[in-house]
């Protein structure tokens, strides 16, 4: 839709600063560093008027060969390419350079053309997206979608440099790096509460896409949720949390079977004592307050996903996003509908990725692994068993797979040590750091991770949740656990308990 269908409907005059257009063209022609200074943040659109933009397209092109930009080459180009009497003649072109006072402001009267482009635009989208909502043939979900990326498209044109001196980043490494080195911990990254895997990754960083993958019943949920209560109710970091499988409120079922340390059978029956009344208390006072943020709708859509999760950013901060799980997800295109699973996989991890840059936040997404971990000696994982695409374990900056040599029947380490409720978490995977083996504490009963008990103990100076007695740990102050969406879709998985 164009600027004049737009504005027909709306039988509005489109804003604009036509004399201001005329200014800075003028300004482009007498002065060279006004020239150099302009030409990256000028963009064609900003001129409202059809010969201005075709001047201004002349005189980019004239940059662009390295040629002298001045009224004379100017009009010149413009007889060479036939938009001479496009751009209003030879004479319009030279009423231009007349009205120049000094292009000392050349930057702000850009900045005023930029604002005017933008209303036009956004105007513009509105009265489509106006336009496609009274369509009743319109998807809504891509309307949506459609809709907020062309909106976040107008700012990243108009308010995101695309180049930067390496000066620049040398400076935010050193940055990073001196307030690493003020940590007792040295930690850069989003501290998981996992104290092995915090050393490793030294906390989850910004922008990267971690995958947890592992065989059904090892426990991905049990783990994700119990990163997601460290990070939301020890560290007091805002977290969401998408279940396409579990329900919020069986979530929330484990969650306080795990803060109180009460057996998830129990909580079900309802037949506590009372002092175990009183731990579920405290446990649910505890949890109250957490900034953690879950949201169980089914058949999750990357679209839906991506605009939830921009709305959660925008309105909470959150500082991370976890995903259970990514086969349970489409990409809800008429495209990939009749298309290779295969492929709609590889297109969701890549939009995951891309939106863990877009926030500048971690993004973990469980992933199912496939039965060729069962037929391998020692059942432990490998890259090639994500399931479904290869593109996972391309996009993935991180994977992180769940192994619990008890499970398989595995009863001692090379060490000698017992595997009796240890679960080890083997980053096969790293983009900017080492691979390890980070070995934990697997409570079945309460269906979470801890720490082994000698890392507890080390990091007694600052002991969270995970690291300690449960019931020690309800008078540290907390946190809210807000459920969104509808608490009552079960869905059935082939995670059966534990998760």
């Amino acid at each position: 839709m164009t600027y004049e269908q737009a504005f027909s409907i709306n039988s509005n005059t489109p804003p604009q600063a036509v004399s201001l257009e005329e200014s800075v063209l003028g300004a482009l022609m007498l002065d060279q560093t006004a020239l150099l200074n302009a030409i990256e943040t000028l963009h064609v659109e900003y001129f409202y008027k059809p010969e201005h933009q075709t001047i201004y397209r002349a005189i980019h092109k004239l940059f662009e060969m390295s040629q002298p930009v001045d009224m004379l080459t100017v009009v010149e180009r413009l007889r060479l390419d036939g938009e001479l009497e496009a751009a209003g003649g030879a004479y319009a072109v030279s009423k231009l350079t007349e009205n120049v006072v000094s292009a000392a402001h050349i930057e702000y009267h850009i900045r005023i053309l930029s604002e005017k482009y933008i209303q036009r635009e956004i105007i513009r989208i509105s009265t489509e997206t106006i336009t496609d909502a009274y369509d009743e043939t319109t998807d809504v979900v891509n309307l949506l979608d459609k809709t907020e990326q062309r909106l976040m498209d107008i700012n990243d044109k108009n308010f995101r440099s695309d180049y930067h001196p390496v000066s620049d980043f040398v400076a935010q490494a050193n940055k990073q790096i001196e307030e690493a080195g003020q940590k007792a911990d040295g930690l850069s990254g989003l501290e998981t509460g996992f104290i092995g895997l915090d050393r490793i990754t030294a906390g989850f960083q910004p922008g990267t896409l971690i995958i947890l993958a592992a065989r059904p019943a090892m426990g991905k949920t049990a783990c994700a949720m119990s990163m997601a209560r460290n990070i939301a109710v020890d560290f007091k970091k805002a977290v969401a949390f998408f279940s396409l499988e579990m329900s919020g409120q069986e979530l929330a079922m484990r969650l306080l079977s795990s803060e109180a340390s009460l057996p998830g059978e129990k909580l079900k029956t309802g037949h506590l004592a009372a002092h175990e009344r009183e731990q579920l208390k405290v446990a649910a006072q505890h949890l109250g307050s957490a900034p953690l943020y879950i949201d169980d709708t089914p058949s999750l859509t990357i679209f839906e996903l991506r605009a939830k999760a921009r709305r959660l950013k925008q309105r909470f901060d959150i500082q991370m996003i976890f995903i259970d799980y990514l086969q349970l997800m489409s990409s809800g295109t008429t495209d990939n509908r009749n298309g290779n699973r295969e492929q709609e996989i590889s297109m969701i991890s890549r939009q995951l990725k891309a939106l863990s840059k877009e926030l500048g936040i971690p993004v973990l997404a469980m992933s199912q692994l496939s039965r060729q971990v069962e037929n391998r000696v020692g059942n432990k994982p490998q890259l090639s068993d994500l399931r479904e695409s290869g593109a996972i374990e391309q996009d993935a900056d991180m994977v992180i797979f769940i192994y619990r040599p008890e499970y398989y029947k595995i009863e001692q380490y090379e060490d000698g040590t017992s595997t009796k409720g240890m679960a080890d978490l083997l980053i096969a995977k790293h983009r900017s750091g080492k691979v390890g083996e980070v070995h934990m504490r697997f409570v079945n009963e309460y269906v979470r991770f801890d720490n082994p008990m000698d890392q507890s103990l080390a990091a007694a100076g600052g002991m969270s949740m995970v690291s300690m007695p449960q019931n020690s740990a309800f008078d540290q102050g907390g946190g809210t656990i807000t459920l969104d969406s509808k608490m009552n879709n079960d869905l059935a998985g082939d995670d059966s308990v534990p998760f």
